[in-house]
C-alpha cells in the first residue's frame, strides 16, 4: 500500500504537460472566479540582481487531490517553462532555475515561490497554476528588476547586429536584450536615442524625446517607435541592453594607458577591467561619478557623470558618456575595473 501511495506521488511530480490535454478550447467563456487562491494584493514583485524574491500563491483551501505547477512565460517564443510542481507534500524542480528555486512553505496553504540570487533572465511574467482534476485555476505576478537600459552597437559602427548577435552582444556586457516595458519605462526615464534596436522579443525600437528630422521628423510626437518584428537572421540593428544591480565594485584607475595596459592594470589589482553594463549599473546604483574618460572590456573608451557640469562634456543630463571606440594603441585615457564581491 506504502509502495502505491509512493508511486501515486511521484506520477503527480513527473508529468508536467498531463493538464495541457485539460485546456479549455477557444472561445469557451471566461474561467470562474477563482475558488481555490487567493488573489495576490500586489500582481508585481520588485527586486534587484543578487537578491532573494518571493512571488506569493497561496491557498483559501485545500481540494483533495491537487497540483501547483510554478511556470515562466518567455517572451522571446511565447511558451512556458515548468519551474517547479507540488501535491503538497512533494515537489520536483525542471529547467535552469531549478538549482535557485524553493517553495517558501510557511504554513500548509503556502505555496509561494522563492527565487535565490535573482539573474537578469529571470524578470518576466510566472503563473501559479492549481490543477484540480478538471478544473484548474491561476494567477499571474510580474518579477521587476530595477535596473538601466542603454543603447549599444559594435565598434565597426551602427546597425551591425542580427538579433541573435545583439543578444549575444549584450551578454558579453553583462546585460542582457532589454524587454518592451524595460524600454518603455527607460524612454518615460529619458531615453532619447535615434538608432533602431533589437529588443528581447525580437521586434526592433528607438526611444524619442525631441522629435527632430533625423528621427523620424518633427511632426512625430514623442515616444517609443518601432520598426515592428523583424527577421532575426538577416535584418540588422543595434541593441538596446538591461542591466541590474552589481554584486562587487567599479573604480577608476588613472593613468596613459594603451588598451592592453588598461586590462594588465585591473589585473595587477586583483581585478578585471570593467564591462559596459557594469559601469552603467555603477552609474546607476552606486552614483558612480568621474570626469575622466576610461577604457572598457570592449574596447571602448566611457565615463559616468552623475552631476552633470560644463568640464565634463557639458552635457544638460546625467549619463554615461562615450569616446566611442579610440585605436587600442593610444595611451591617452585611464582604466575602469570591476572587482566582484
Amino acid at each position: 500500500m506504502h509502495r502505491l501511495l509512493l508511486l501515486g506521488c511521484f506520477w503527480l511530480l513527473t508529468a508536467p504537460t498531463v493538464s495541457s490535454i485539460f485546456q479549455r478550447p477557444t472561445g469557451s467563456p471566461a474561467p470562474p472566479r477563482l475558488q481555490y487562491l487567493l488573489e495576490p494584493l500586489h500582481s508585481t514583485v520588485h527586486t534587484q540582481r543578487g537578491a532573494t524574491a518571493t512571488l506569493p500563491c497561496v491557498l483559501r483551501a485545500l481540494p483533495q487531490n491537487y497540483r501547483v505547477k510554478w511556470s515562466k512565460v518567455e517572451p522571446a517564443n511565447y511558451r512556458e517553462s515548468i519551474i517547479i510542481i507540488t501535491n503538497g507534500l512533494y515537489h520536483k524542480n525542471y529547467g535552469p532555475l531549478s538549482p535557485r528555486v524553493h517553495l517558501r512553505h510557511s504554513h500548509r496553504y503556502d505555496a509561494s515561490l522563492t527565487i535565490t540570487d535573482v539573474a537578469l533572465e529571470d524578470e518576466g511574467r510566472y503563473r501559479c497554476q492549481l490543477v484540480n482534476g478538471l478544473d484548474d485555476e491561476s494567477v499571474s505576478l510580474t518579477l521587476h528588476l530595477e535596473g538601466v537600459v542603454f543603447p549599444y552597437q559594435p565598434s565597426n559602427g551602427r546597425y551591425k547586429f542580427n538579433y541573435h548577435e545583439a543578444k549575444r552582444a549584450c551578454e558579453q556586457q553583462d546585460s542582457r536584450l532589454a524587454t518592451y516595458q524595460q524600454l518603455y519605462k527607460a524612454w518615460t526615464e529619458g531615453l532619447d536615442w535615434c538608432n533602431a534596436g533589437w529588443i528581447l522579443d525580437g521586434t526592433v525600437h528607438y526611444p524619442i524625446i525631441n522629435s527632430r528630422e533625423p528621427c523620424g521628423g518633427r511632426l512625430l510626437l514623442p515616444g517609443v517607435r518601432t520598426y515592428g518584428a523583424k527577421d532575426k537572421q538577416k535584418d540588422r540593428f543595434d541593441a538596446f541592453c538591461f542591466t541590474s544591480a552589481l554584486q562587487g565594485q567599479v573604480y577608476f584607475i588613472r593613468g596613459h594607458l594603451n588598451f592592453k595596459e588598461a586590462g594588465q592594470a585591473c589585473r595587477n589589482h586583483g581585478a578585471a577591467i570593467a564591462k559596459v553594463g557594469q559601469l552603467y549599473s555603477a552609474w546607476k546604483f552606486s552614483q558612480l561619478d568621474r570626469c575622466d574618460g576610461g577604457w572598457l572590456a570592449d574596447g571602448s573608451v566611457r565615463y559616468p557623470i552623475t552631476t552633470p557640469r560644463e568640464r565634463c562634456g557639458g552635457l544638460p543630463d546625467p549619463g554615461v558618456r562615450s569616446f566611442g571606440f579610440p585605436s587600442k594603441e593610444m595611451r591617452t585615457y585611464g582604466t575602469y575595473c570591476f572587482v566582484g564581491k
